[in-house]
């Protein structure tokens, strides 16, 4: 893969994932420059400050729903990485269009319309993701039904509403209307788009906010030691950063979408996984039936429809296309990303250390 030496942008690069990307592309030898709300602000800054190569790192002032604010931070760079967008599971119903749809899609063609003002950039990586695909396990087995497929970079979700799954809307919506401004506007960029999958693995520092470590820390803390039988499809942190600079960089890639998944799981056997290296720990080890689950779902914060569907059916997504067009080579060990997560979070303590009885 070459690698050009002209300067990239990463929005959303003080989070979990876009961390990762940063740490990758300054390992390539890149200048980074990463728009953020407050450039000023060192303690949203400092963890990106100390990685390796971070002396090419250049912080500007932008806001994603503030048209023409990513102008100063695309000027020279070939390529931008657009990954800032909220992921947030659980919103309220009357605030879904403000914390979830604007953010998404209003956010993403700031950044497309910005990019094509900057002639200098020729290509744009967005990251959308497998919500944009499918809302669940459900949606996998009708797919399948359907088409005698595993889902894949053809299936689009058409399950998803401001009431059942806002999030996935989001990211349907927000993806649909990047690929519209591409065919209704004459670009000078090509787009790529990226679908990873929930995402897991050791950020470049412990991410607290997130859903990805809130899980995590569910699984060591004993909150899903009886946990329902849910499927879920899991990538490593940094095979989601590998795919976006190949996305970036590899030649004849864009114009279409990649599914980033390393792995088709659940809760449970994910426990099992870690127990095998943290046996202390109370990590998930037994099933909730799943009409117990549907009982009390509105206690848990859940709706039925989401039992319904969710609990107890398979969520598997086809990977072949990224680790053939993006030339990923293979993804990150299921174990290797867990584990290396889990004792990040013990290491920090933000999983509770427990002392080995043997």
């Amino acid at each position: 893969m070459k690698i050009p030496i002209t300067p990239v942008m990463v929005t959303g690069s003080t989070g979990y994932v876009g961390g990762v990307l940063v740490k990758q592309l300054l390992k390539a030898g890149l200048t980074v420059h990463c728009p953020v709300r407050d450039p000023t602000k060192e303690s949203k800054l400092q963890h990106l400050k100390d990685l390796d190569g971070s002396e090419k790192l250049k912080f500007f002032k932008a806001d994603l729903l503030t048209k023409g604010s990513y102008l100063e931070s695309m000027k020279g760079c070939s390529v931008v990485f657009h990954l800032a967008a909220p992921f947030i599971t659980v919103v309220p119903k009357d605030k879904v269009q403000e914390v979830l749809l604007d953010p998404s899609i209003k956010g993403a063609l700031n950044v497309l319309e910005s990019a094509n003002a900057e002639s200098s950039i020729k290509r744009v990586v967005m990251t959308s993701s497998i919500a944009a695909i499918v809302t669940d396990g459900t949606d996998c087995e009708e797919a399948l039904k359907r088409t005698g497929k595993m889902c894949n970079e053809e299936t689009w979700n058409e399950s998803a509403t401001e009431t059942f799954s806002p999030y996935a809307l989001s990211k349907t919506m927000a993806e649909k209307s990047a690929w519209a401004f591409m065919e209704e506007n004459d670009c000078s960029y090509e787009l790529a788009v990226c679908n990873p999958s929930f995402v897991l693995g050791p950020g470049v520092k412990v991410f607290e906010g997130s859903e990805s470590y809130a899980f995590m820390k569910k699984m060591g803390d004993g909150t899903y030691k009886k946990t329902p039988d849910i499927s879920m499809a899991v990538v490593d942190v940094r095979d989601v950063a590998r795919g976006h600079m190949a996305a970036g960089f590899l030649p004849s890639v864009t114009g279409e979408r990649y599914i980033l998944n390393g792995a088709n799981t659940n809760i449970l056997d994910m426990g099992k996984v870690i127990f095998e290296a943290y046996p202390d720990y109370p990590l998930p080890s037994s099933r909730i039936p799943k009409w117990l689950i549907y009982c009390i779902a509105p206690l848990l914060g859940q709706t039925r429809e989401y039992v319904s569907r969710s609990v107890g059916t398979n969520k598997d997504l086809d990977n072949a296309k990224s680790l053939r067009k993006l030339e990923l080579g293979e993804y990150t060990p299921l174990a290797k990303t867990l584990n290396d997560m889990f004792k990040q979070c013990v290491d920090n303590g933000f999983i509770p250390y427990v002392e080995s009885k043997q």
